[in-house]
């Protein structure tokens, strides 16, 4: 088997739907947890998509017991364009969906909305939900903290979450800018992806207990669970280089994730108790702003196409061939990915075996013949 196996989106969707209903997922939920990894898959994220099923949704769920297959989506708060639901640690991607579904209707009516969910699990890639708000002319933006990982700017031990603070903005082009990523310099799910393909992990993405950089992805995912590593913010180790902003932000992710549901925060969500798997209730939010009510919505995306044309059509930096504005290469990575399908490692595609055999499903993979 070479490094590599290509499978089309459509039967890894299909693959995967059907893993969530063998779960215990209700065959509507299990389609939108499908829907946010073959999105992540399809906009070449595969630090979010099909290989995270595994180790993320179906290990939690089916070996762990620390997650819910059935989300129970409870409504606490609903005030004006505001509300507060609980997710009870079911699915995340529902949670989100139908968290920024609300958010989305109350910006109908009120020209703004914003939702904070409490007591949610991991929701796969974050642009997914700000992109709902561009299909309905409005701008999104989500946010979520996530277990300890990031160090304090002049500090080494891993306090916050890769907390990615994601906005999504409908233009004239046939993408929406979308500017999806963690406040670290690099997210677990990196680190997964690295030690997946057996790379070393480039120096200054890790620290240990000593502020040393570490470069095995193996040590380094074993490390963050019991502290004894920690990634580096946004603009790196001190404050020469910003990293001191790239703190700030991931704060400012923590607070409102956290802070507005009276949530748990920091090491609160390290997934342990006395060294027992225990539920990772994490926290999200979600913003839709409806343009209509600033502007007309047509002059508004083109005003913004024209914003990102510019930035495109500046000048280049000698031997560059070209200049992107954020959620362009996963626009062109999916056109692509449309055609070739998706690459998976061989460690993937052993995942997706055993779990199709767990279960009972009758799936053959095409690379199977070729081992």
């Amino acid at each position: 088997m070479k490094d590599h196996v290509y499978c089309s989106l459509d039967l890894l969707k299909s693959f995967m739907v059907d893993v969530f209903i063998g779960m215990g997922c209700p065959p509507d939920e299990a389609e939108i947890c499908a829907d946010v990894l073959s999105a992540a898959d399809r906009r070449g994220i595969d630090s979010h998509g099909v290989g995270r099923l595994k180790p993320i949704y179906y290990d939690r769920v089916m070996k762990l017991k620390v997650q819910n297959a059935v989300t129970r989506f409870e409504v606490e708060r609903d005030i004006a364009a505001t509300a507060v639901v609980n997710g009870h640690n079911g699915m995340g991607m529902v949670i989100a969906k139908k968290s920024m579904d609300l958010a989305i209707a109350k910006a109908r009516q009120y020209g703004i909305g914003m939702v904070i969910a409490k007591n949610s699990t991991h929701y796969g890639i974050a642009a997914y939900y700000p992109m709902m708000a561009c299909s309905q002319d409005m701008i999104g933006i989500t946010g979520t903290n996530a277990r300890p990982s990031i160090a304090p700017t002049w500090g080494v031990e891993n306090m916050l979450g890769t907390n990615p603070l994601v906005f999504a903005v409908p233009t004239d082009e046939p993408y929406p800018f979308t500017n999806d990523y963690a406040t670290s310099i690099a997210q677990r799910g990196k680190i997964e992806l690295y030690a997946r393909e057996g790379k070393k992990l480039p120096p200054g993405w890790v620290v240990d207990a000593e502020g040393n950089t570490k470069t095995d992805p193996h040590e380094v995912l074993s490390d963050l669970t019991v502290g004894k590593a920690a990634l580096t913010p946004l603009g790196g180790i001190g404050e020469e280089m910003g990293g001191h902003k790239g703190y700030g932000y991931a704060t400012v992710v923590e607070l409102l994730s956290a802070g507005l549901q009276m949530g748990p925060f920091l090491k609160q969500l390290n997934g342990l108790e006395g060294g027992i798997p225990v539920p990772i209730s994490l926290g999200h939010f979600f913003i839709a702003i409806d343009i209509s009510h600033f502007a007309d919505v047509d002059e508004f995306k083109k005003h913004a196409g024209d914003i990102l044309r510019d930035l495109r059509e500046s000048k280049r930096a000698q031997n560059a061939q070209r200049i992107y504005t954020h959620g362009e290469k996963e626009y062109f990575k999916s056109l692509e990915r449309a055609q070739s399908g998706v690459p998976l490692p061989k460690i993937v595609c052993s995942q997706l075996g055993q779990i199709r055999d767990e279960l009972g499903l009758k799936y053959r993979f095409e690379w199977e013949g070729n081992q």
